[in-house]
């Protein structure tokens, strides 16, 4: 807990001062970082437990509740119930008392508060530059204004839990870095990867960007953990349409949100969250989010896993559940067993009761894979991985197949199946399949699916239910990935470059 408390002397009467001071609502008359406010529900402004609501002159809304009032003792306190900066158990107070032999007036402001990891020099900063000195000297003009003069005095910081006392500063804002800027509704500048163009891995370029206060609805997220995914490949490439040049790729990403928007009532600054749907912009130091799509992190599970496992762990819901709702006694065949998304529908499907059999490419992704449970793992760079299901089954062939390869499995994916089986294609990490005559499936009466992530996620109804199934998962031990790799945001090139070579298992993630 930190505690910022500063003192200064009014060249007015303490009646004048403490006149302005209580009136609850009136410090938009006087702090020049208030634009509007108002008290909620009509309720007088110096009573206990008003909650007056305020607009900061340069965009967001903040809340605060009246905790205590004192005409005798002139002093008040109140806490903080919404801001757009994680000022976590924010409690403030303000104490005046007469000086002696003279007409002046002494104020005592305090402030305590909890701040995040990372946000102590800037939090004491903002409360002591922006909030405490920004108000002696807002006061100070307005008594003078109102007296025809100008009412002057000195500042005293008094250091308390690592609050050193420091000098007056000069505007307020402008002195501020880039983060504390914009924790008062401004813009700042951010570090994400562009795509400028379709391509190869080498069109991902770090640059840095302008980002906007978050608009209505929406809130501001530090990444400290990004997801990297096949689909942000076929974003860079162009396959999908989800980026547009110039445009950041990413769906996945844990962090903690620091800015909130109007209209958001169930997220607060400093709450851990994660998402993994579109829009995309993850790969980014920060970025703008409708406040709907995201999931707020239980204490269990660390941001880095999160952003590890969301995506991946949502689709193997889907494709296990909506897509072909696998039942116990089936045969399933995975191909990229090995893979993010692979290595938990082997472990998911195991669970529910399937016999799996699973492509690999080398002797050491088998090994890793028969670790998690797959009956029969095929190694397709030595074996057609057809025949291996037609002998392995007894010619019967598999009832599902969940194919993320595309071009080079796709053939041999349908002579694995089984009459009435199921082809699952929801990637193509060898290549598109291309044209294919539909009228060879009936062969086998074969159902062929494509799901697109989006129409199973682009909702919360949708979401909720994959989440859930998905925490739950990890917390029984369905489910146990493996430590992600980590490369730096700056090296997004050579992740691309390492994921679509295959000479990776697991889940890949950027750290900004």
């Amino acid at each position: 807990m930190v505690l910022v408390r500063q003192s200064t002397i009014i060249a007015a009467p303490i009646e004048r001062v403490w006149h302005v001071l209580r009136d609850f609502n009136g410090h938009d008359r006087w702090h020049p970082a208030v634009s509007t406010s108002t008290i909620e529900d009509g309720v007088p402004a110096d009573a206990i437990g008003a909650v007056r609501r305020f607009r900061l002159a340069a965009g967001g809304v903040l809340r605060e509740q009246l905790l205590s009032l004192s005409d005798a003792e002139y002093q008040l306190s109140y806490c903080l119930l919404e801001a757009p900066v994680p000022l976590m158990g924010y409690v403030a107070g303000m104490r005046l008392k007469p000086v002696t032999d003279s007409n002046a007036t002494f104020w005592e402001w305090w402030s305590e508060f909890e701040p995040p990891p990372g946000w102590h020099d800037e939090l004491v900063r903002l409360v002591r530059d922006e909030i405490q000195r920004a108000g002696f000297a807002a006061i100070r003009a307005y008594l003078g204004k109102a007296a025809g003069g100008v009412a002057a005095a000195e500042t005293r910081s008094a250091p308390s839990a690592g609050v050193s006392a420091a000098t007056e500063r000069g505007p307020m804002v402008e002195q501020l870095p880039h983060r504390q800027a914009s924790a008062l509704g401004g813009e700042l500048r951010t570090k994400a990867i562009v795509v400028e163009r379709y391509g190869g891995p080498e069109v991902l370029r770090l640059r840095e960007l302008a980002l906007p206060p978050p608009a209505r609805g929406e809130v501001r997220v530090r990444h400290t953990a990004i997801g990297i995914n096949f689909i942000d490949i076929y974003c860079r490439t162009g396959y999908f349409s989800l980026l547009r040049p110039p445009g950041v790729p990413g769906m996945e990403a844990a962090g903690v949100i620091e800015t909130v928007g109007e209209g958001v009532a169930d997220l607060r600054p400093g709450d851990r969250v994660a998402y993994a749907c579109p829009p995309v912009g993850a790969y980014s130091e920060r970025r703008n989010m409708a406040a709907d799509l995201l999931i707020r992190l239980p204490d269990d599970i660390p941001d880095e896993l999160a952003a590890a496992v969301m995506l991946k762990g949502i689709t193997a819901s889907f494709l296990l559940h909506d897509v072909h709702a696998l039942r116990p006694g089936e045969r399933a065949l995975i191909h990229a067993a090995a893979g993010g998304v692979g290595q938990f529908l082997v472990q998911w499907a195991r669970h529910l009761g399937a016999t799996v059999f699973a492509t690999v490419s080398n002797a050491e992704k088998a090994q890793l894979v028969a670790r998690l449970g797959a009956d029969h793992v095929i190694l397709y760079t030595q074996e057609d991985f057809a025949e291996s299901i037609s002998r392995l089954t007894a010619g019967q062939g598999v009832d599902v197949v969940y194919d993320a390869v595309g071009a080079d499995t796709f053939a041999g994916s349908i002579a694995a199946l089984a009459p009435r089986g199921h082809l699952v294609s929801f990637g193509q990490a060898s290549g598109p399949i291309g044209p294919q005559d539909v009228g060879a499936l009936a062969a086998k009466s074969v159902t062929l699916s494509r799901p697109n992530y989006g129409h199973y996620t682009d909702t919360p109804a949708r979401l909720a239910p994959h989440v859930a199934r998905l925490f739950a998962a990890l917390r029984e031990g369905i489910l146990t990935p493996a430590a992600p790799r980590r490369y730096p945001l700056a090296d997004a090139e050579a992740a691309h470059r390492d994921l679509e070579s295959r000479r990776t298992s697991g889940a890949l993630i950027l750290i900004p």
